[in-house]
């Protein structure tokens, strides 16, 4: 699928809802100006002067809304729209900032908005967030919006498994509408008026998080919307840090759970035609954390993310003002800091890095993998979550959960329920053993031909999501005949196979219990076949019936998962393919990215031998040897790597954003932007030992390491760039 093309490179971007300032100028491609309060002008007017593409963020579900809520928009109060649990609260993002029912009218007030931000020029907007909890759905607009779609009287959505699993699926089809309707009109709007055209994305936390959280949103519904190009994959530490359950150990996995989440949202869009961005977060929303504990979690978010080498444009921050002028608690708890010093520059290494990235794509060779094997996941496994009740109140009361809140007074059952186990019962046990599984987006298979040819094992269970078509299981079965081998995990069990659906709603031999009899039927196993294996063409199916969250429970379930795969390549006549690491690694270009999986028989580092510049620390430091001990990451330059400026002298990393960089007799001169009061490192490739290096005119620090035959340069930035100048 072509797209037209942009005025600029879009490979790096941030949002921030505050005016420009040049100590949280990042230099990147783009920006999102976020919200459309009164002063939006202003503010499109002060990054426009900066020289950035402006694209508009504000949020689709919730945001200061306010004249509308109040009837001041169109003279009728709107609280009505707003999202209501089972007791009757709404659903608050902040004072007087409920989560919206996205009505008709709702979309059309927002529209009123984004006119304006298309008047002032801007390029793409993102309409961030559409997010229904799973606990609402007692609105009175959601109780108009049920008559309407389904054609019947509402019903309380937590009376049974059938009224959760249909409101929850007419949450995300009212906020598909609102979308289509919002892109469609403001597309049209913006060529109409202008001649030109504006792009529409829709920035959002993964499929992953969004069911563990229990909150119901479009997600794979927008791969077939025409008017959205594309996504951002909204991961980082405060999605990733969710507890989990491996081997009866519920703890924060966080490399583990980005690395997932970052690859359900690669899947959803590989071979669709639209773009995706990663972003990452150098914090989170929870303030109550030190500058280590961000800077740790960071780490390992950024690796999760280059481990996915199909999508390579970045949102390097969200908020940039808080991570550079926030303060956040000390490491004894006695006060408050400001981000060090080392981790500032660290940080604009990094966005340096993830700039440069598109450049490089995967290489061959290195550690040797299991590769093809994918996770089924679809979008009705947010359907399935539904009210979890707290120990000691009132029944009627909902618990909404987003990873924040503490839950001591959560039962086994009640905790197990918001772990949601039945999913990392079959991720964590491949993951764990470096096997790189991809969470496959099972909405894809009916639409993109193809979508399974990379896998040769795949794993399903409907205990935790249903399929929202037949012909997804006529695709399985003929990638199944085709060679193949699909492990069926489940024991029916769950309560929401009974939800009315396709599978059930036929007549007579047409009408089944559960849908994976329709499944195993397809493949001529009738419906009800032995737990064990079974051939069907050139492939095979493995069935399992056990359901998958008593796999998380103890040692013996991971190794049944594993066992699984093992046995599945057996099958196919490649045994010798399955393999299991203690390290997941990647090679793009120069870089190599590396993280160390805990958890394992072993505590013993992991030596990287070579020569590297160690990119996550401030001073870009030469290493021979990087030891990482289980748990830990790592981004290395490869000096050893001469694709980069031959011969001569040349920058191998800054950062900061490098322009007009050239080589002359005897001297290396360029311009190196950055935000202010910032301290830039930037590392060379030198002629030998620099006689003289200038920034901005004055004397900059120079430290030459002859075995490399690089020098590292320090300076303080400028965001309108300094004119550093080697000689030699």
């Amino acid at each position: 699928m072509n797209r037209l093309k942009k005025a600029g490179a879009e490979w790096t971007g941030f949002q921030e809802s505050r005016p420009y300032g040049p100590k949280y100028d990042l230099r990147t491609d783009f920006v999102m100006v976020y919200g459309i309060s009164n002063d939006l002008p202003n503010r499109i007017e002060g990054w426009k002067k900066a020289g950035y593409t402006i694209h508009l963020m504000t949020g689709v579900s919730w945001g200061q809304y306010q004249d509308y809520l109040y009837g001041r928009f169109d003279g009728r109060d709107h609280w009505d729209e707003a999202q209501k649990d089972r007791d009757g609260k709404h659903l608050l993002h902040g004072k007087d900032v409920p989560y919206m029912v996205p009505t008709i009218s709702f979309a059309e007030y927002l529209a009123t908005h984004i006119k304006v931000a298309i008047d002032y020029g801007v390029e793409a907007i993102h309409m961030e967030e559409p997010e229904f909890w799973a606990s609402a759905g007692y609105s009175d607009a959601f109780k108009r919006e049920w008559v309407n779609y389904y054609g019947e009287e509402w019903i309380p959505p937590h009376t049974s498994p059938d009224a959760q699993y249909r409101a929850s699926k007419l949450k995300a089809a009212v906020y598909y509408r609102a979308l289509d309707r919002i892109c469609s009109q403001m597309k049209e709007y913006s060529l109409v008026t202008y001649g030109r055209t504006v792009r529409f994305y829709v920035p959002t936390h993964s499929l992953i998080n969004y069911t563990q959280w229990r909150i119901i949103s479009p997600e794979a519904l927008l791969v077939s919307m025409p008017a959205c190009d594309g996504y951002i994959a909204q991961i980082w530490t405060g999605t990733a840090r969710t507890p989990n359950v491996y081997e009866g150990r519920r703890r924060e996995r966080t490399f583990e759970t980005a690395y997932l989440e970052y690859g359900i949202m690669q899947e959803l869009t590989r071979g669709t035609g639209k773009e995706m961005w990663f972003l990452h977060d150098p914090i989170e929303d929870n303030p109550r954390y030190s500058w280590s504990d961000y800077r740790k979690n960071y780490k390992a978010t950024v690796v999760a993310s280059l481990l996915h080498p199909d999508v390579s444009q970045y949102e390097v921050c969200p908020w940039p003002r808080r991570v550079f002028e926030g303060s956040y608690p000390n490491e004894d708890g006695t006060g408050k800091e400001t981000i060090p010093e080392s981790y500032a520059t660290e940080l604009l290494t990094v966005m340096s890095v993830l700039r440069d990235m598109h450049n490089h794509e995967e290489e061959a060779g290195g550690i040797a993998y299991t590769s093809g094997v994918g996770l089924c996941l679809a979008n009705s496994a947010m359907y399935q979550r539904g009210d979890v009740i707290r120990e000691g109140e009132d029944e009627g009361t909902a618990f909404k959960y987003d990873g924040t809140q503490t839950s001591d007074a959560l039962s086994e059952e009640q905790r197990e329920l918001l772990d949601w186990s039945a999913f990392y019962g079959l991720a964590l046990p491949l993951v764990k053993s470096g096997v790189p599984l991809r969470p496959v987006q099972l909405d894809n298979i009916l639409t993109f031909p193809g979508y399974l040819e990379n896998y040769r094992v795949l794993l399903l269970s409907y205990e935790f999501m249903k399929p929202e078509h037949p012909g997804i299981h006529q695709a399985i079965g003929q990638w199944v005949r085709e060679g193949g081998v699909l492990i069926y995990v489940g024991n029916g069990s769950d309560p929401f196979h009974g939800v009315r659906e396709w599978w059930n709603r036929g007549a007579g031999r047409r009408a089944y219990e559960r849908p994976e009899e329709h499944l195993f039927e397809s493949m001529g196993l009738g419906r009800n076949p032995e737990e064990g294996e079974h051939d069907v063409g050139n492939g095979s199916v493995i069935f399992h019936r056990v359901n998958p969250a008593a796999l998380s429970r103890t040692e013996e379930g991971a190794r049944r998962v594993r066992d699984g795969v093992r046995r599945a390549l057996a099958m196919r006549g490649e045994a010798g393919d399955y393999k299991e690491s203690r390290v997941l690694q990647i090679k793009r270009g120069p870089y190599l990215i590396t993280h160390v999986l805990d958890e394992s028989d072993s505590e013993e580092p992991v030596i990287l031998e070579g020569a590297f510049l160690d990119l996550f620390e401030a001073d870009l430091p030469v290493r021979r040897s990087v030891a990482l001990r289980p748990g830990e990451d790592s981004l290395l330059y490869d000096l050893n790597d001469g694709r980069r400026g031959g011969e001569n002298p040349h920058i191998l990393v800054s950062s900061s954003r490098i322009r007009e960089e050239r080589f002359e007799e005897g001297s290396l001169s360029f311009v190196s932007e950055s935000p202010s009061d910032m301290t830039v490192s930037t590392r060379i490739r030198a002629a030998g030992e620099p006689r003289a290096v200038t920034a901005g005119g004055a004397a900059a620090e120079c430290r030459y390491d002859p075995e490399s035959g690089t020098a590292l340069l320090r300076y303080a930035g400028e965001t309108k760039g300094v004119d550093v100048t080697v000689v030699w």
